[in-house]
């Protein structure tokens, strides 16, 4: 909060934060420390964490036990508080980034995917289309994949040309 949003009283003194502004702010708390135990390990190295920060996300991850992982987090949250907001607020972008990277490439794939149900269903109109976006792309090879994951389909065969043309759109598509 920027001290020109903290509370005042009549004589303009910054009043102490309410009973329920702290609980809030510990659930924010909480909540941040319960995302940090469920990142993967890749997730966890692109965070900026001092060491010890990490030992004790990593010593919470590995708590399985229901209750005994939530009193794990509860302690991770308390080493959190301990931090100053200036320490939080880097983790937190972090965070945020890798969230937003996650959206765009779930994205990314029901693109690719769309396109490739498009190429499959609609023949050479969808082809035609994919073409004058991206002019390079080999069209007998496309066509001749999209057909041979028609057939597969149709006959209830293994779905090899499926995923092959989702390779090759994959390295179409930007």
């Amino acid at each position: 909060m920027r001290d020109d949003e903290l509370p005042r009283d009549d004589d303009g003194e910054i009043l102490p934060p309410s009973r329920s502004q702290k609980r809030r702010d510990a659930l924010e708390i909480f909540k941040l420390a319960e995302t940090l135990a469920t990142l993967s390990d890749a997730q966890l190295a692109r965070l900026p964490l001092a060491d010890e920060l990490r030992g004790e996300v990593l010593r919470t991850r590995a708590v399985t036990s229901h209750i005994a992982r939530k009193r794990a987090t509860q302690f991770l949250a308390k080493q959190l508080r301990k931090l100053d907001e200036t320490d939080l607020e880097p983790l937190r972008r972090a965070l945020e980034q890798d969230r937003d990277k996650a959206r765009h490439d779930t994205a990314a794939l029901h693109r690719l995917e769309v396109w490739r149900t498009r190429l499959i269903d609609e023949g050479d109109a969808a082809l035609d289309e994919l073409i004058a976006l991206h002019p390079s792309a080999d069209r007998q090879h496309l066509r001749q994949l999209a057909r041979n994951a028609r057939a597969e389909r149709d006959r209830e065969k293994p779905l090899h040309a499926y995923r092959e043309l989702f390779r090759v759109l994959r390295e179409l598509l930007p």
